[in-house]
């Protein structure tokens, strides 16, 4: 036993020493300061994950604006100052954005490489997304999604009974399925022969989904999904309801997936499931963020009674402008992009539900070997390393935004009840002050569409219901921290609220 234990013993000891010879990296002259950790390939990733911004915060004060920490095998730059991001972006001919997005979307979602360089297929993403989400393409997306929300918070089959009795529910719950359902439809068309059965499949969807999502964070990591059986056994079931013999039965599919039906169909050498996980992969994009999006702005914009009255008001006008009367029996809601555009309390109270709520990380990986010249000097950078901009730290930081962790709907309005675009931080003009959809590059092709769908939910929550939470003073939730760099922030717990619809006129 001795033997067996003193030989382990060794074996043990001698890998250590040859972890710290060849395993450690050293910092060369002219790179930032260098955090290896003290676990091997994880490095600082425990810490990290435990709670980014403390963790950011502390190395900020020890090492400068500037400094590398290892995490999960990987070397990372972090940039902690918001004057130099700027710099960062006008590195990009050094940048790769593709190879970590593409490389961890075929690990989380199943499929082989989207990236034409590898063969499979021929498509542009980025192009892809920018020419169905932007542009005109826009205002189909947003007038569907626009009566679909209206289906799905006001269907048909409403018993008018309960017009005038509170419903209590879950925030989070309530948004995550009204946003899930709305989304799906506006993405994936509806089937006009069997509308009961589809909406019990998307519902069933909902719970597949979150399930996967649940462990989405740890695909990312790196861990493989047969680890969870669960996740698995959900992802599979999501992608089968998305493959193509399905959709082509459905009327009224969205402009990004029936092109990228035709693409998939005739420049690809995916089989029916990698199509349909590619299609996932899309579903996850659109809704993994603008839900929580959602449930932070309504819940602030409920908790705050300034922005609750400044909302309606906007709203209201807005609605009266454009000739829309609310009715039990009449027409939809309808506003065009214009009108939608043109209601800066309503951006105002989502930007700073956004600010107050999003944690994404924003990566490049090197190409080559170069030198990132920034506000606080020159450093040299390894290729395949990995530059990083966490804007959390700039969103929080009392330079830029005083009294930083309150909820303050007006303060993206100027004087005059306009947007706001100037910000400072000791002194200096801002190019970028609010980065809760990535920037460069990689900035997210559908934040317009994102934005559009929240200002919808809440320009309809305002117009059909009465509102108000269970518990008058109830205090903010805790933000979920095992998300942190993915983008918006869940809340730790659902908060109860009360709605119930508004006693609006009849049609004669």
């Amino acid at each position: 036993m001795m033997t067996i234990t003193l030989i382990w013993g060794i074996v043990i000891t001698v890998c250590c020493c040859l972890w710290i010879i060849f395993g450690i990296r050293r910092r060369k002259t002219g790179e930032p300061p260098l955090e290896n950790g003290l676990i091997p390939y994880l490095g600082c990733a425990l810490k990290f994950g435990a709670n980014p911004l403390e963790f950011l915060r502390a190395n900020q004060r020890k090492h400068g604006h500037v400094f590398t920490c290892k995490l999960m095998g990987k070397y990372v730059h972090f940039i902690t100052n918001s004057l130099s991001y700027h710099k960062v972006l006008c590195h990009g001919k050094y940048f790769d954005w593709k190879k970590f997005h593409y490389t961890t979307s075929a690990k989380a979602f199943g499929h082989s490489s989207i990236d034409p360089n590898d063969g499979n297929t021929t498509e542009n993403i980025n192009d892809t997304f920018i020419k169905t989400l932007q542009g005109d393409a826009l205002n189909c997306l947003s007038e569907a999604m626009m009566e679909n929300l209206q289906l799905v918070l006001r269907p048909p089959n409403f018993p008018k009974s309960r017009s005038a009795a509170w419903v209590s529910e879950g925030m989070y719950a309530f948004c995550y399925r009204v946003m899930f359902e709305a989304g799906y439809l506006t993405l994936f068309g509806r089937d006009l022969t069997k509308t009961e059965a589809q909406r019990a499949q998307i519902l069933n969807d909902l719970d597949n989904f979150k399930e996967f999502d649940r462990v989405f964070p740890a695909l990312v990591a790196g861990f493989p999904i047969h680890v969870f059986k669960t996740a698995h056994q959900a992802r599979e079931k999501l992608a089968e309801d998305l493959k193509h013999e399905t959709l082509r039965t459905r009327d009224h599919v969205s402009e990004l997936i029936r092109l990228r039906m035709f693409l998939n169909d005739t420049l690809t050498t995916f089989d029916d499931m990698e199509k349909a996980k590619t299609h996932l992969a899309v579903l996850w994009a659109s809704q993994a963020n603008t839900i929580p999006a959602t449930f932070w702005s309504l819940f602030h914009m409920i908790r705050n009674p300034e922005a609750m009255k400044a909302a309606s008001e906007e709203v209201n006008e807005a609605l009266m402008n454009a000739g829309q009367t609310l009715s039990f029996e009449g027409n939809l809601i309808s506003l065009n992009q214009t009108q939608l555009n043109d209601l800066p309390v309503l951006d105002s109270i989502i930007k700073e539900a956004l600010r107050l709520s999003s944690a994404s990380l924003n990566i490049r990986t090197a190409k080559k070997d170069f030198t990132l010249h920034l506000e606080d000097g020159s450093y040299n950078i390894r290729k395949d390393d990995i530059i990083a901009l966490y804007p959390q730290l700039m969103h929080l930081d009392p330079e830029i935004y005083p009294d930083p962790l309150t909820f303050k709907y007006d303060r993206y309005l100027d004087a005059n009840r306009k947007p706001k675009t100037t910000f400072y931080s000791n002194g200096v003009k801002l190019k970028y002050y609010y980065m809760p959809f990535g920037s460069g590059a990689m900035i997210c092709p559908g934040r317009w569409f994102a934005v559009q769908e929240i200002k919808q939910f809440l320009i309809l929550m305002l117009s059909y219901f009465e509102l108000e939470l269970v518990e008058s003073h109830y205090k903010c939730p805790l933000l979920d921290q095992s998300r942190a760099g993915l983008g918006i922030l869940p809340p730790l717990n659902d908060v109860q609220f009360k709605y119930k619809l508004k006693q609006l006129r009849r049609c004669a």
